[in-house]
């Protein structure tokens, strides 16, 4: 039988002062990015801004989307919003903070700026595998 397909989308936003650190959106058993399920008719990116701005008050303007890094992911999941096993498939922007935000939290118990310093260990699955991508990525900026 074929799993019902599910698509998120997200950004890790990365801010430099007082020093590079990335946003986590703080669940009540875990830590995630701001990113949500895409909605009908949306492209990916679309989603992962809007996804941003609902989550925590940063609009587009206020964050440069860098380019060449899309990181995607997939895997299953026990879908609580279609009640059945799922493939979801995660796509992640990445972004730097223009400028100092206030962060509104609309749909979790918190945040946190947490200070880039690599190897990160924060989530297996998902973010500790993103973060060595990003990690990459700014290897490859340097060079």
């Amino acid at each position: 039988m074929k799993l019902k397909e599910i698509r998120a989308c997200g950004v890790l936003v990365i801010r430099e002062e007082p020093e590079r650190s990335f946003l986590l959106m703080k669940h009540a058993k875990r830590w995630d990015l701001p990113k949500g399920h895409l909605d009908e008719g949306e492209t990916d990116l679309e989603c992962a801004l809007r996804e941003l701005r609902e989550e925590t008050g940063i609009k587009a303007k206020e964050i440069e989307l860098l380019e060449g890094f899309q990181w995607i992911t997939h895997y299953e999941v026990n879908s609580k919003r279609f009640g059945e096993r799922c493939h979801k498939t995660v796509v992640i922007y990445l972004a730097r903070l223009l400028k100092p935000v206030k962060i509104k939290v609309t749909e979790h118990p918190g945040y946190e700026w947490v200070k880039w310093q690599p190897p990160h260990q924060i989530q297996a699955q998902t973010i500790d595998q993103l973060l060595a991508a990003v990690a990459d990525f700014f290897e490859q900026e340097k060079k």
